[in-house]
């Protein structure tokens, strides 16, 4: 059986790789773009079955790429999971805003990842 796909964007190490780790450990491949810009090429291109964001980028808003994943019908379908840091509540609202599935802090993400991917891939 070949393993679903989930596509992650991170910029920061922590928890990006810890995220990486676990998903692989749970039976994931995992794609990792570091350009937020990249996600939706990247998304109609690769088709994963997920899509984790962290919220915090350098360059670009990932809120913007959140709704253009959102908008277009190749990727519209895709569950999101947007996490920021506990005190990041604009980033928080404006991704929920912006059409994500699921909204967490990054330490609850880890703590709690099979859940929230059994929540987000909810049909």
């Amino acid at each position: 059986m070949t393993q679903p796909l989930a596509l992650l964007f991170f910029e920061k190490l922590m928890p990006g790789s810890q995220l990486t780790n676990r998903l692989q450990d749970a039976g994931w491949r995992v794609l990792t773009v570091g350009d937020a810009a990249r996600l939706v090429p990247t998304a109609e291109q690769e088709k994963p079955m997920l899509v984790f964001t962290d919220l915090a980028a350098r360059n670009g808003s990932v809120c913007a790429e959140i709704a253009e994943l959102k908008r277009r019908a190749t990727t519209s379908h895709l569950p999101v999971v947007a996490f920021a840091g506990e005190r990041d509540t604009v980033l928080q609202e404006a991704a929920q805003q912006a059409g994500a599935t699921l909204v967490v802090n990054d330490n609850a993400l880890l703590a709690h990842l099979q859940q929230f991917i059994d929540r987000a891939l909810e049909v």
